[in-house]
């Protein structure tokens, strides 16, 4: 357990008290459309954080790339958090990373950069339940349905693991993985409050209005659950 500072509690209050939908990058699932335009419409639809995820490019791309995403979301008061990369998370100023099971081990980054939102990536209820004494902030469960944004996935948790896996941690979580926008009623009743989406909106015609949609649907569901 790690001693929690200003800047980190700030951070973190955002995040348990503002996000409810968390649009995540994915430059080659976006239409043709680079990752600064998705930014720009996911910003301009009211989106609280967003999560540069780029596995393609090389490393002073990325950074560049990096360091513009943290200006625009700090104009737009939206926290921003680096997929995998604490490198460039550091470098960019931003607020948090995201590590999946084969990155470096989030006990290390909170070692090293305690003012950090960590999140990480939980398939299995253990994970869930080791999370927080391992310096995460908050944990995703995922992925709940068939997903294009990572190959060679055949096994699927489905809704019920959200209610199993957020009784193994006091954590706050997000949920990931094949979402739709028919699923939000669903998945709140299950307990969830921040979904995590990729394609549901970098393939929107209009990225901005398919935001506040999203946002409007997740608002509306949470006062019904």
């Amino acid at each position: 357990m790690h001693k929690k500072t200003e800047l980190y509690e700030q951070r973190l209050k955002k995040l348990i008290e503002e996000v409810t939908l968390y649009p995540v990058s994915c430059e080659r699932l976006a239409m043709g459309r680079g990752d600064l335009a998705w930014l720009d419409g996911v910003l301009a639809g009211g989106a609280k954080i967003v999560q540069l995820r780029d596995k393609d490019s090389d490393g002073l791309h990325l950074f560049e790339k990096a360091r513009i995403f943290r200006q625009k979301t700090r104009e737009a008061g939206a926290l921003f958090i680096v997929n995998d990369r604490v490198d460039i998370a550091l470098m960019s100023g931003a607020d948090g990373v995201h590590l999946g099971n084969s990155d470096i081990p989030a006990s290390e980054v909170r070692a090293l950069a305690p003012d950090l939102i960590i999140g990480v990536s939980c398939n299995t209820e253990e994970q869930a339940a080791s999370a927080e004494n391992r310096g995460a902030s908050y944990f995703n469960i995922g992925p709940l349905y068939a997903t294009q944004t990572k190959d060679g996935l055949s096994a699927f948790l489905g809704p019920a693991a959200i209610q199993a896996f957020s009784a193994r941690s006091a954590l706050p979580f997000t949920v990931m993985g094949g979402i739709k926008k028919e699923h939000i009623p669903e998945l709140t009743a299950m307990g969830a409050r921040r979904l995590a989406v990729v394609t549901a909106l970098t393939r929107a015609d209009d990225i901005a209005a398919e935001t506040r949609s999203w946002l409007d649907a997740i608002k509306k569901a949470t006062t019904l659950a």
